[in-house]
C-alpha cells in the first residue's frame, strides 16, 4: 500500500495526461516551423535529428529542474516565432553561422535574468492585463476546437462529447476521456498513418559556431527580441495567472544558460512555455496547486523522450491525424481560458484595457517582426495610462474653500 501510495503521488494520471498533453500539442503544433528553419539553414537529416535532440533534452531537463527546484509548474519550450523567424533569416546562411546566432541569442537571455530587468518590468504589469495578454493568446485554441467539429466532426465531435461526460462524472479525468475518444474516433477512421514506423535513438551533431557580425545583428538580436516579447512574456503571464509568485530571472538565467550549452547541436531557442504551461497549471493538472509542479516534471520526461527518439518523434508527428491535435489542445485549454477571462475582467477600472489587451493579442499582428503578444500588452499599456489621465482631468485635486479654524493657543486651564 505504501508503494502505491508513492506511485500515486509521484505519478498521478492527471498530472501525466496534463505532461503528456503538453508535449504533444508543444511539439506537433509548431515542428513544421523548426523543420523549415533547419533546412534554411541548409541542415543535413543528421543535423535535423540533432535539432530535435537539442530542443527535446534542453526542454526536459529545464522543466524537470526548474518545477522541482520551485515546486512550481515550470514548463519550458522552443522559441516557435523564433523559428518562424529563422525559416526567412537563415536563407543564405551556413550552419555555423546560424549557430554563432543562436549563442548570441542565448547569452542576451542569460544577462536579462542574471540583471533581473525583465523581472522588474513584469511586477509592474497589473495582473488583469496579464490575464488579458493569457485569454488572447489561447482564444484562438479555443476556437478552433469548434471550427473541428465542422472540418473534421466525426472526431471533434465525440470528443467534445466525452468532455462533458467526463466534467459531470469524473471531472479530474475529463480532457484524458476526450483524447481516449479522439484516438478511438480516428482509429476508427483510419486516420493514422502508420507506414515506415522505425524506433531509433537520435544522434547529436555538433557544429563549430562562426561569429558573422552581420547573421549576429540580423538574425542573432531579433531571435533574442522575438523569443523574450512573444514567449517568456506570455509565458511568465501563465504563471502569475495561475497565482504562482516564481522568481523570473533564475528561470530566464537557467533557460539561457542551457541553451547556450546545447546551441552547437541546434537548439536554436529555449524559453519559458504559455500555451502548453496553462495545461499544465490549471486544476486539470492537479486539484491541488501545490502539487501542479508535478505536471511540469512529466512534461520535461515526455520532452527528453522526444529529443531521444528525434527521428522516430518526427515520423509520429506526420502520422497524427491533425483534427485529434487542435481539438484536444482546445478542449484542454478552456478551463484556463475562462480563468483568463474571469481574472482579466473583474475589475472595473482595468476593464477596458484588458479588453483591448485581448483583442490586440488574438488579433495576431505582427509588425517588425515581433509578434501580438507585445503589441497587445502594449496596447492595453497605453489605454490604462490614457484612461488615467482622463479620470484625473475629470476629478483634478481641489482646493479647499473653507479655511481651517485658526487654533488657539494651549493653556494650563485649556481642556
Amino acid at each position: 500500500m505504501a508503494f502505491l501510495r508513492h506511485v500515486q503521488s509521484a505519478a498521478p494520471v492527471s498530472a501525466v495526461a496534463a505532461g503528456f498533453l503538453a508535449v504533444l500539442i508543444g511539439v506537433t503544433s509548431s515542428v513544421a516551423v523548426v523543420f523549415t528553419a533547419a533546412k534554411a539553414a541548409g541542415a543535413t537529416s543528421a543535423q535535423l535529428t540533432s535539432w530535435v535532440f537539442a530542443l527535446g533534452i534542453g526542454m526536459g531537463v529545464t522543466c524537470i529542474g526548474l518545477s522541482l527546484r520551485h515546486r512550481d509548474p515550470v514548463v519550458t519550450a522552443w522559441s516557435t516565432p523564433g523559428a518562424a523567424l529563422l525559416a526567412t533569416g537563415l536563407q543564405g546562411v551556413t550552419m555555423a553561422q546560424a549557430v554563432g546566432a543562436f549563442l548570441l541569442s542565448a547569452v542576451l537571455i542569460v544577462i536579462s535574468g542574471v540583471t533581473g530587468w525583465f523581472e522588474r518590468i513584469m511586477n509592474r504589469i497589473p495582473v488583469p492585463l496579464a490575464s488579458a495578454l493569457l485569454a488572447g493568446v489561447l482564444l484562438q485554441f479555443g476556437t478552433e476546437l469548434f471550427t473541428q467539429m465542422e472540418k473534421g466532426g466525426a472526431i471533434a465531435v465525440p470528443m467534445f462529447l466525452a468532455y462533458l461526460v467526463g466534467r459531470r462524472w469524473f471531472p479530474r479525468y475529463a480532457v484524458v476521456a476526450a483524447l481516449a475518444a479522439g484516438v478511438a474516433a480516428t482509429a476508427w477512421q483510419g486516420s493514422w498513418k502508420l507506414d515506415g514506423f522505425a524506433l531509433t535513438l537520435a544522434e547529436p551533431s555538433f557544429v563549430r559556431p562562426e561569429f558573422d557580425w552581420q547573421v549576429l545583428v540580423g538574425v542573432g538580436l531579433p531571435l533574442y527580441a522575438v523569443t523574450m516579447a512573444s514567449q517568456n512574456l506570455p509565458g511568465v503571464a501563465v504563471l502569475r495567472n495561475a497565482g504562482y509568485s516564481t522568481p523570473v530571472s533564475p528561470l530566464l538565467t537557467w533557460t539561457g544558460a542551457v541553451n547556450t550549452v546545447l546551441a552547437p547541436f541546434g537548439c536554436f531557442g529555449l524559453n519559458l512555455a504559455a500555451i502548453t504551461a496553462a495545461i499544465c497549471s490549471g486544476e486539470a493538472a492537479h486539484p491541488d496547486p501545490r502539487k501542479r509542479y508535478v505536471a511540469g516534471v512529466w512534461t520535461g520526461v515526455f520532452y527528453l523522450l522526444v529529443g531521444l527518439f528525434g527521428g522516430t518523434v518526427g515520423w509520429l508527428l506526420t502520422a497524427m491525424p491533425p483534427a485529434l491535435i487542435l481539438g484536444i489542445a482546445g478542449i484542454g485549454l478552456l478551463g484556463t481560458i475562462g480563468g483568463s477571462l474571469t481574472s482579466a475582467l473583474k475589475d472595473d477600472r482595468l476593464r477596458e484595457p484588458a479588453v483591448v489587451t485581448l483583442l490586440a493579442t488574438a488579433s495576431g499582428f505582427t509588425l517588425f517582426g515581433i509578434g501580438s503578444t507585445f503589441w497587445g500588452l502594449l496596447a492595453g499599456v497605453l489605454t490604462l495610462a490614457v484612461a488615467d489621465l482622463a479620470r484625473r482631468g475629470k476629478h483634478p485635486a481641489e482646493p479647499s474653500t473653507n479655511p481651517a479654524p485658526e487654533e488657539q493657543p494651549t493653556t494650563a486651564t485649556t481642556r
